[in-house]
């Protein structure tokens, strides 16, 4: 059983930063690209990172290009994404999601390549 559980979602103030985090159980995760989408209230749930099983290649939404750096370590079983300059566009709940297919590449920006999700964890920004 995979599970996923983020952390570090909060309340901050525009131009202000945060850092999420996504631990992970169940398969071997350093199989696996892991990545990252958010869902605003009564918006569809959108890509904003994702980073190879070999961290050889990362990929971001050009909403957060610049701004978010999505890394991970496979030896801590963890993913994180590394917020700056946020702005209250970016109020959203973010989701960390494992690809279904390990040993994958290529962008992982749909939902469908991906068979677990976590629970979330909400960011608020402030203007």
């Amino acid at each position: 059983q995979v599970q996923l559980v983020e952390s570090g979602g909060g309340l901050v103030q525009a131009g202000g930063s945060l850092r999420l985090s996504c631990a992970a159980s169940g398969r071997t995760f350093s199989s696996y690209t892991m990545g990252w989408f958010r869902q605003a209230p009564g918006k569809e749930r959108d890509f904003v990172a994702a980073i190879s099983w070999s961290s050889g290649g990362t990929y971001y939404a050009d909403s957060v290009k610049g701004r978010f750096t999505i890394s991970r370590d496979n030896a801590k079983n963890t993913v994180y994404l590394q917020m700056s300059t946020l702005k209250p566009e970016d109020t959203a709940v973010y989701y960390c999601a494992q690809s279904r297919v390990p040993y994958s590449s290529g962008s992982y920006s749909y939902t469908r390549q991906y068979d677990y999700w976590g629970q979330g964890t909400q960011v608020t920004v402030s203007s």
